[in-house]
């Protein structure tokens, strides 16, 4: 799933802040920039960054950083809203402590999930987590119901359990009284949004993961809204990055010592916001990317919706992102078995460091690729007994010791970004030219080479704070201290 690039660095062992992160300048001397903050929500952690433009490049400071987790409750896996709230504020008031006067304050988390209040501002429940088992069998539900083929046609999203359709289709099936009472569906940085602004509306790029939007309009896909019974009324207006989305409430303005602050649109989902990131030139079309972390997305940046049959098949989805653009993108299982293989090393007693393992990788021979999205691979007991027992029973070399695993892990990803690579290379005018690969994995230099050597095109790698980047960079846009996205990108060159 979708996560905050920022989270995937710190999910990779390095500091998020560490790779080219400067210090602001003082603002006890005469401000003539503006100074905005990022609220970059991940699935492990939440950050607030300070950044600002200084010179044509971008400054950023890391104000606070926060624990998310997910909390079991009877039957279903919830997101503590409440806690995430007051610890984004705690943020805030950091940051008004430190004298920033602050022009600008944006939010980007993962995508697909969402709140419900009622016609009074009430949050009728905490948010509902995307690995929660309410979606199970939902897709084979709605498809009894409305045409696949049609279906994406007119909002080309990939088809996965977790997507906002097939939770509000539970929803209803389970005759849910917060859907029944509900004013407003959402999206969880609209959410926050909302409780800091008392404004109510949906940003573009999160609204584009919720398999509801019609890909070519941009605006809401009512015809499926209409066939499953959906209300129609908590579908909200659309505004897109670059939009200011209202002021601090006052009451916030007055407990963050920020006063009224300006709370803008940017690409909220925050593959959109570090695609944005992505520095690319501007005769770079179409522009290639790896979003490397937990999960690898996987696509191009284009101009208009690739809605055809074959997008379907090879599960592509298309997605919201800044300009008006779209991320065109597959969703890869990434360094999630990495991360819990290195997890699992750990709570053996058989901890291993990044520095030394994959060194030993690199000196690795063996040939088993094995299918990272197979469902063996998404949360077994022990991933190494995984797939060590997946090698043995598909007549694989099976790998004996830990860089052998670690190879074999990463020369399949590899294969998979082939894959996925040919596939998209079939459906553009013309095949891609180079692969960026941006966020936490980034800095694996071996899973960096394989990828190129797979390919058979030139990996640039980074920046790793790709979100944050992009997060405030969008606000600068909005701000008109950048132009364009070519502009923003061009920032984006010279600050790494």
């Amino acid at each position: 799933m979708r996560e905050a690039v920022g989270e995937k660095a710190a999910r990779y062992g390095h500091s998020p802040t560490a790779f080219y992160t400067k210090q602001l300048l003082s603002t006890q001397t005469f401000r003539i920039t503006m100074i905005y903050l990022a609220i970059d929500f991940g699935g492990g952690s939440g950050r607030v960054i300070a950044g600002k433009l200084e010179n044509g490049k971008l400054e950023m400071e890391l104000i606070h950083r926060f624990p998310n987790r997910q909390v079991r409750l009877g039957n279903h896996v919830y997101w503590d809203f409440l806690a995430l709230f007051e610890d984004m504020k705690t943020g805030l008031k950091m940051a008004g402590a430190k004298g920033l006067k602050v022009d600008g304050i944006a939010i980007d988390t993962w995508g697909v999930d969402f709140g419900l209040i009622d016609q009074d501002g009430n949050l009728l429940g905490n948010p509902v987590c995307y690995r929660d088992a309410r979606t199970k069998g939902m897709p084979e539900e709605v498809f009894k119901q409305i045409d696949p083929s049609a279906h994406y046609a007119i909002n080309g999203t990939q088809v996965m359990e977790i997507n906002t359709l097939f939770q509000l289709y539970s929803m209803k099936k389970a005759n849910s009284p917060q859907l029944e009472k509900a004013a407003h569906l959402l999206f969880t940085p609209d959410l926050f949004s909302y409780y800091l602004t008392g404004e109510a509306n949906n940003e573009y790029t999160i609204a584009s993961t919720s398999e509801l939007l019609n890909a070519s309009t941009k605006d809401w896909d009512w015809e499926t809204i209409d066939q499953l019974g959906l209300p129609r009324h908590i579908f909200g207006k659309i505004v897109m990055p670059g939009t200011v989305r209202g002021k601090l409430r006052r009451d916030i303005a007055e407990e963050t010592g920020l006063g009224e602050v300006d709370v803008i649109a940017v690409g909220s989902h925050d593959t959109a916001s570090a695609v944005a990131a992505v520095p690319a030139t501007e005769d770079e079309y179409p522009m290639a990317f790896i979003s490397s972390g937990t999960w690898s997305l996987l696509g191009v940046e284009i101009e208009k919706p690739i809605l055809t049959e074959e997008a379907r098949k090879t599960e592509f989805t298309n997605e919201g992102g800044i300009g008006g653009r779209i991320t065109f993108l597959q969703n890869i299982t990434g360094l999630w078995i990495m991360q819990r293989l290195m997890a699992e090393w750990k709570e053996n007693g058989e901890e291993q460091q990044f520095d030394i393992i994959l060194p030993q990788a690199e000196e690795a021979h063996i040939n088993a690729i094995i299918p990272v999205d197979d469902a063996a691979f998404q949360n077994p007991a022990s991933m190494q007994q995984a797939i060590i027992d997946y090698c043995a029973t598909h007549q694989l070399q099976v790998p004996q010791t830990k860089a052998e695993i670690v190879r074999c892990v990463l020369q399949s990803l590899a294969a998979k970004y082939a894959e996925a690579t040919a596939h998209l290379n079939e459906m553009l005018p013309q095949p891609i030219k180079c692969m960026h690969i941006i966020g936490g994995g980034s800095q694996n230099k071996l899973l960096n080479r394989l990828t190129s050597e797979a390919l058979g095109v030139p990996v640039i790698a980074g920046p790793i704070e790709a979100t944050g980047m992009g997060n405030i960079l969008t606000q600068a846009l909005a701000k008109g201290e950048i132009k364009d996205i070519d502009e923003l990108r061009a920032v984006v060159r010279q600050s790494i």
